[in-house]
């Protein structure tokens, strides 16, 4: 399964040992992604760099009602879109051009490569195994 979203975190993971596999891609390689089938984990509440991204770059993507959980499963893999140097919008809704222009998109893919479901571990104590 593909997602798309906003940040990648370890919450998205499922108990146990993983190996990921995190590699830069170009906005091309993301867009082609994107023009197949993929679950959208955007926050609707970020509606604003939702635009940024189709202003930017000319791509849509899907917007959930609501932000789902999103659960990765071995060979599941997830395009980030990190953007920064956008401001806080705290009195408006949208960027202006001249915010979008100046801003860092950079796309990277997340895929779980190997996973070692969670085992009970004797002796070890928050997540730490005892010698």
């Amino acid at each position: 399964m593909r997602y798309f979203g906003f940040a990648f975190s370890l919450s998205m993971l499922p108990e146990g040992d993983a190996l990921l596999e995190k590699r830069d891609i170009t906005r091309t390689e993301a867009a082609a992604l994107l023009s197949e089938e993929y679950a959208s984990c955007v926050n609707p509440s970020h509606q604003a760099t939702i635009d940024a991204l189709e202003s930017r770059f000319g791509i849509s993507v899907a917007v959930p009602e609501a932000p789902p959980r999103v659960a990765l499963r071995l060979m599941d893999e997830i395009l980030v879109l990190q953007v920064t140097g956008l401001p806080r919008l705290t009195d408006r809704h949208e960027y202006t051009e001249e915010e979008v222009a100046s801003a860092t998109f950079k796309f990277m893919l997340v895929q779980v490569r190997q996973w070692c479901p969670a085992r009970a571990r004797a002796g070890s104590a928050g997540g730490v195994e005892s010698p």
